[in-house]
């Protein structure tokens, strides 16, 4: 179906220079981890994907993916649902509070010069008479002249009889180009983007390992969540997050991790806390701590090896949830405070008594030796 029926003398703002109507998400973030690995997962997309121009993130809706297919700038709408009632999605749900509605919001986003795209992202899988919505749009069972797409356009019509886009497209066309992409939890979606930064790395040439994924996705988290919660004015720049920011950070972040396993043991260490803005005596402290953890590993006497390695995944453990609240903004702490918080982690765990003896120098040199492989840091990376 073609567009609809806008005229020529219509001068319709681009969706990157429009202010937009709402910002209700950047003030309740709250409970929005979902929506931030959704976010996370386009940005791979977007790295892989040289179409892929530019991510919004909570400005015309929860996420605004701007690209150019075939020289046609498109912008494709993707409302997230990660609050939903114990039912499945139907046309009833779609369509209730008429103007207000799911459908009529998601449409209502057609009002720039980009041509308009949709997508609906739901914890819920859809009712039968929704299932036509989930196959990938233009492929088989999509057609427009099938019986199902008929059939379900006339039930959306008889909901919404006069629902239409500022630029005079109603529900056919929202129908055609709209994806329903079911996502059923957190974890999940967490667990794909790791597999794919996994793939992704090692088709740039740098293999790694999980734990490096796992603090790559961390981190993309982050640029989604600060995303997210900043404002159009003064920090729209912050808001949208584009094809050659991102590959320039994926880069640099592959290449840190590559020249770690190269660099001379420390050198990595050394550079994260300068950049916390510890003192020489704490980086020199930190560095011996980490070598002395390093003769601990090659001792076999020292400890035994199921005590050695649940020790090892309890700190990485502890560090990964300090780490994502630092990450989260739940800790506003900087650098030199989020360092001490670590290392108070490490004395909480020494005295928790489920340890034979003072482990608190092999804790915090296998702290210190996690930083040094890239898989922590006490600074947020740069925006």
């Amino acid at each position: 179906m073609s567009e609809g029926a806008e005229t020529e003398a219509v001068q319709w703002p681009s969706i990157d220079d429009h202010h937009p109507h709402e910002e209700g998400g950047p003030t309740a973030r709250a409970g929005l981890s979902y929506q931030d690995a959704i976010v996370v997962g386009i940005f791979l997309d977007m790295i892989s994907d040289a179409s892929i121009k530019r991510v919004h993130c909570e400005t015309h809706d929860d996420i605004v993916i701007v690209k150019v297919n075939d020289a046609i700038d498109i912008a494709e709408y993707v409302q997230v649902k990660s609050n939903e009632p114990g039912s499945l999605w139907s046309v009833a749900s779609l369509c209730a509070k008429n103007d207000d509605s799911v459908c009529a919001k998601s449409l209502g986003r057609d009002q720039h010069k980009e041509t308009a795209r949709f997508r609906i992202v739901t914890l819920r899988d859809v009712h039968p008479d929704l299932k036509l919505s989930t196959y990938p749009c233009y492929g088989p069972g999509r057609e427009t002249h099938c019986d199902g797409f008929i059939a379900l356009t006339a039930l959306m019509k008889s909901k919404l009889p006069n629902l239409q886009s500022a630029k005079g497209n109603n529900i056919d066309y929202w129908l055609e180009h709209c994806l329903w992409d079911v996502r059923y939890n957190e974890k999940t979606i967490s667990d794909g983007n790791i597999v794919r930064i996994l793939k992704l790395a090692a088709s740039h040439g740098v293999p790694i390992l999980p734990e490096h994924a796992e603090a790559i996705e961390n981190e993309l988290c982050w640029r989604a969540h600060n995303a997210g919660r900043a404002f159009w004015i003064p920090d729209k720049e912050k808001k949208i997050v584009g094809r050659d920011q991102l590959l320039s950070w994926w880069t640099q972040r592959l290449d840190s991790i590559a020249s770690g396993g190269s660099n001379v043991s420390g050198s990595k260490l050394r550079e994260k806390m300068g950049e916390a803005g510890l003192s020489d005596d704490q980086i020199r402290m930190a560095l011996e701590l980490r070598r002395e953890y390093a003769q601990m590993a090659r001792t076999t006497h020292y400890m035994s090896e199921p005590d050695f390695q649940r020790l090892q995944r309890r700190v990485k453990s502890e560090l990964a949830s300090l780490r994502a609240e630092q990450m989260a903004g739940a800790l506003s702490a900087n650098g030199a405070v989020f360092h001490s918080l670590c290392l108070q982690k490490m004395n909480t765990i020494n005295e928790e008594g489920r340890i034979q003896g003072d482990q608190s120098a092999f804790l915090k040199g296998c702290m210190y030796d996690i930083a040094d492989r890239c898989l922590h840091r006490f600074t947020r990376p740069a925006q």
